[in-house]
């Protein structure tokens, strides 16, 4: 059974799912616009062994919001302060896209704390200072805007799949069920979460070379494919591996940046294995 749990981060009141005492602590952390259930589909494996907190990031789910506060290294902050003051034992993380970032860097902070980390299709660069160079950005500002709106989950989900890729409308290329879910989440997130990222400047005061060498513990990077929408190039994999001391790399054809929820049997085990190795 999960119960919902709170603690402050500076001024801020956010919020987490605790799973049973199964094992060691296992911190999940969500990309941004999602929430602390895009974890749900792996949780009643990985609660079989492990000790599962599952974070709503700031601005985002039932946690609190921060405007002009949401920078990756601002979540950051939140999850040391949540490692720090609310878990007892060495913990591992596991970050999907804006949270692999998060976990990379306070595994760099933390490096007696944090005993392994799974980088799940991390962007790094590719939602820097560049982003207007990429699909990504009309994406996003597609995103802010349908989370803008003050509609039904039905209405949201309809906005969501017109928005418009260069592969084609958002809707051709997810299932109904994931635009459904996608715009469930939306409803509950601070709209201004995507400012930094369409303004190019949601990597201030993140440098990923200096926190991946700092990285001292094990490391899964899981990477998409960049032709399905994967947002971690092979250039920038590559040099994450190299940058990490002890990194496994796993790349994943045909997949694009939701492995988990495309692929969750094979990230199950993926993952599995890795914490067995912990």
């Amino acid at each position: 059974m999960l119960t919902d749990r709170s603690f402050q981060s500076g001024d801020l009141t956010l919020h987490f799912v605790l799973g049973p005492p199964a094992g060691g602590p296992l911190v999940c952390l969500h990309g941004v616009t999602r929430s602390w259930s895009d974890f749900s589909v792996l949780m009643p494996s990985l609660a079989l062994r492990w000790k599962i907190h599952s974070l709503d990031f700031r601005g985002h789910g039932q946690s609190q919001r921060s405007a002009g506060e949401y920078l990756v290294v601002d979540y950051v902050r939140d999850v040391v302060t949540l490692v720090e003051k609310h878990v007892s034992e060495p913990v591992v993380l596991y970050g999907h896209s804006l949270g692999a970032m998060v976990a990379a860097s306070v595994a760099a902070q933390l490096p007696d704390v944090v005993r392994g980390i799974v980088l799940e299709d991390p962007p790094f660069e590719t939602m820097g200072t560049g982003i207007a160079e990429t699909p990504f950005l009309a994406f996003f500002q597609g995103m802010q805007a349908v989370a803008s709106m003050n509609g039904s989950v039905e209405e949201l989900a309809a906005a969501l799949g017109d928005i418009r890729l260069p592969a084609g409308r958002l809707g051709d290329l997810r299932d109904a069920v994931s635009l459904r879910y996608s715009a469930s989440c939306l409803q509950s997130m601070d709209p201004e979460t995507l400012t930094p990222v369409n303004e190019g400047r949601w990597l201030d005061g993140y440098s990923w070379d200096d926190i991946l060498q700092a990285v001292r513990c094990p490391a899964l990077l899981l990477q998409a494919d960049s032709a399905a929408g994967g947002m971690l190039p092979d250039a920038a994999a590559e040099q994450a591996t190299r940058w990490m001391h002890n990194c496994t790399r796993i790349r994943v054809p045909e997949v694009g940046h939701l492995i988990h929820w495309v692929k969750p049997a094979e990230t199950l085990c993926w993952v599995t294995q890795f914490l067995e190795t912990l």
